[in-house]
């Protein structure tokens, strides 16, 4: 079985900074994209960041130029350095990983079990 394990949610001040951090393990041959998603109280889950074995990254709107994503694809890692966070970053953070190749002719799709990160006013 894989797994995601996420580390670094808590509660910070508005303004402020937190890195969230990811990792898969299991018996994995090599993984397509991971991201991080959230889910706020009463709303859907949706994307916050991706990015791909090669590099490629993609941010919600609402991110970009706050939050950066980064991987180590040695050590099937992903991190979300987070920063000049604000009250409406309040949510459980989700780590995904799409495409987990663990045999030849299989891959799954992966779920960490969230983090939350609280931003107060």
């Amino acid at each position: 079985q894989v797994q995601l394990v996420e580390s670094g949610g808590g509660l910070v001040q508005a303004g402020g900074s937190l890195r969230l951090s990811c990792a898969a393990s299991g018996s994995i041959i090599s993984i397509n994209a991971m991201g991080w998603y959230r889910q706020a109280p009463g709303k859907q889950r949706e994307l916050v960041a991706s990015i791909t074995s090669s590099g490629s990254t993609n941010y919600a709107d609402s991110v970009k130029g706050r939050f950066t994503i980064s991987r180590d694809n040695a050590k099937n890692t992903v991190s979300l350095q987070m920063n000049s966070l604000k009250p409406e970053d309040t949510a459980v953070y989700y780590c995904n990983a799409k495409d987990v190749r663990i045999s030849v002719v299989r891959s799954l799709e992966v779920w960490g079990q969230g983090t939350l990160v609280t931003v107060s006013s």
